[in-house]
């Protein structure tokens, strides 16, 4: 596998991820999102920032498909394109579980490539994209009242892995 493909399957993730916080963000206001029942646990302080933080992630996701896509080019490849989805929230919470459930499945999809990418600045940039989502994934953990940090180790998934989980989003491709 080249790294050209394994860029374009990062940068499939990558769309999905970006296509969902733009959704939930143009479908759900920020005290929709302060008032989710997962957040009922929390004081008024945290809630207050979860619609600008939930704003960060996106950006950051849209970002990584800017990065990532310009990298294919400049390697010589086609930036794939991004699909329609379907991620089956009904609520704010249901929301940000499925948010905390992409963010860890990005994480264990990156550590599950790292080995397969032969340049290394096509390596040192994956490894920063890595950061952020391990970021993302435990801000949303934690929304969701689990712990930020459940494992010492990461366990890596295989593409197949990750292919199949972010399928049950894609509606067309």
């Amino acid at each position: 596998m080249s790294d050209v493909d394994v860029l374009n399957y990062a940068l499939t993730l990558e769309h999905l991820e970006n296509a969902f916080y733009r959704e939930g963000l143009e479908t759900y206001s920020d005290d929709e999102l302060m008032d989710a029942s997962v957040l009922s646990e929390y004081g008024e302080g945290i809630r207050m920032n979860v619609p600008d933080h939930i704003r960060t992630v996106g950006a950051h996701e849209a970002a990584h498909v800017s990065a990532i896509a310009d990298t294919v080019e400049q390697l010589g490849g086609t930036p794939v394109e991004e699909a329609e989805y379907d991620f089956g929230y009904t609520n704010p919470s249901e929301f940000l579980g499925v948010a905390r459930a992409l963010e860890n499945t990005g994480v264990s999809a990156y550590a599950g490539q790292a080995g397969t990418v032969a340049d290394d600045a096509v390596f040192g940039a994956a490894v920063g994209i890595h950061a952020v989502e391990a970021r993302h994934a435990a801000f949303l953990n934690e929304l969701n009242v689990e712990s930020p940090f459940p494992m010492a180790v990461d366990e890596p998934r295989t593409m197949d892995e990750v292919v199949e989980i972010a399928s049950q989003f894609i509606v067309e491709q």
